[in-house]
This record gives C-alpha cells, structure tokens and sequence, in this order.
C-alpha cells in the first residue's frame, strides 16, 4: 500500500478502521441481545434487560453508518489525486451531522413525542437520499471510463459506494422488519408472555436477521475493496 500521503490522510484512515470495527462488533453484540429477547423461557425482567442491552449496542452501527460516509469522503479529498473534490467535503459532512443528530434523538428521547416522531421520518428520508445518491455515483464510477475526470480507474471504489448504499438499504429493510416487534414487547411488558406477542417479537426478528447477514458480507467486502483496490492505476 505504501506510506500515506500525509499526516491527516493517515489518522482519516484510522478513524475509518476503527469505525468498521465499531460497526461489526456493535453488529454482533445486538445480534446475540436480539437472541436472548426472543428467548420465552426468560422472564420478562431479563428479556427486558437483554433488549436494554441491545439498544445499547446498536447504538454503534447506527452511529458508524453514517460517520463511514463522511470519513470516506473525507478520505477522498485528503488524498492529492482528490484535492478537486475538496468542496464536496463541506456538504456530505453537514448533511452526515444531521444524520447523526436524528440518530442520537430517536436513541435518547422516550416514548412517542413529536420530536422522536419527527426524526423518524427524517431519518427515513435522509436513508433514502443516500441510497439514491450512492446508487447514480457508485454506477456512474463503475461505467464511466474517467468519472469527474479520475483517470486512476476507481472502478473499486464504485463499487466500494454502491455496495456502502446497499447496506443502508438493507438497515432500512430492517426497520421495516422490526415493526410488528415494538407492540409485541409492549403487549409482553404488560400482558405477560402470549403467544400473538411471541409471534410478533420472534416473526419480526426472523424476518430482519437475513438482513443483518447480508450487512456483515457487504461490510467485510467493503473493506476488502479499500484495501486491495482492486485495477486501480495508482
């Protein structure tokens, strides 16, 4: 790979390791929560803590999602070859600001309030702005022969944004899996163990896991492409 070519280049590709590793590991601690929730041979006590704790955890893919966008482009521009791409920096760090601000609301602010209500929808809007987004660019670089005049054939990184869209998409298939599930925890909560309340929270966690799988393979070859660079001219 080479030395990097600066300072700042070199802690940009830090923070975007320590980022993927935050989100795979975040992944994998909500993953196993969201197992032990499903459990109907726990008490409502425990799996009401297990839930806690997978909150808890996912709180660092839903962060890194977004931060992954900005610390790639930011990567983009700190390289030479991307200096003519500096502005595009201000934007995407601003709109990925926003993105994480409607992260922390929806995480930190209780029950159905309006301001919670509205970060939802929000946040469902910013997701499917980015997966447009990354959609038209990532094909665009992987069709066109020199895309914004790049003549480094950045077809990996193409890809690299196209399949970074993906997993978004798969993180909204997700929320739309998990909806049946907040009614069938509270129906658990209050009503205790039923079998319409365990259909609810074991059906939509079953339909949301292929997802998750899928997320990890995107995410590990995500990486791999970053790394390897496949036919680039560097």
């Amino acid at each position: 790979m080479g030395q990097p070519p600066n300072f700042l280049f070199s802690i940009l590709i830090l923070i975007h390791l320590l980022l993927l590793t935050f989100w795979l590991g975040g992944d994998l601690g909500t993953y196993y929560s969201s197992r032990q929730v499903t459990k109907p041979e726990l008490s409502v006590d425990a799996r009401r803590i297990s839930l806690k704790i997978m909150a808890f955890c996912d709180m660092g893919p839903r962060l890194c999602m977004p931060l992954f966008l900005a610390s790639g482009t930011l990567l983009i521009v700190a390289d030479p070859r991307g200096q003519q791409f500096k502005l595009l920096a201000i934007p995407v760090v601003l709109f990925t600001a926003l993105w994480v601000a409607l992260v922390l609301v929806e995480h930190n602010v209780a029950g159905d309030k309006p301001i919670k209500l509205l970060s939802l929808k929000l946040d469902y809007a910013v997701r499917i702005v980015v997966i447009a987004g990354t959609a038209i660019s990532g094909i665009y670089a992987i069709v066109v022969t020199d895309p914004f005049g790049v003549q480094t054939n950045p077809k990996w990184l193409g890809l690299k944004i196209l399949l970074y869209g993906v997993t978004i998409l798969c993180g909204l298939l997700i929320r739309l899996s998990l909806k049946p599930f907040s009614g069938g925890f509270k129906s658990l909560i209050i009503d205790g163990s039923s079998e319409a309340a365990e259909r609810a929270i074991a059906g939509s966690m079953a339909r949301a896991t292929p997802y998750v799988y899928v997320i990890w393979t995107l995410v590990i070859v995500i990486a791999w492409l970053g790394v390897a660079k496949p036919g680039a001219n560097l």
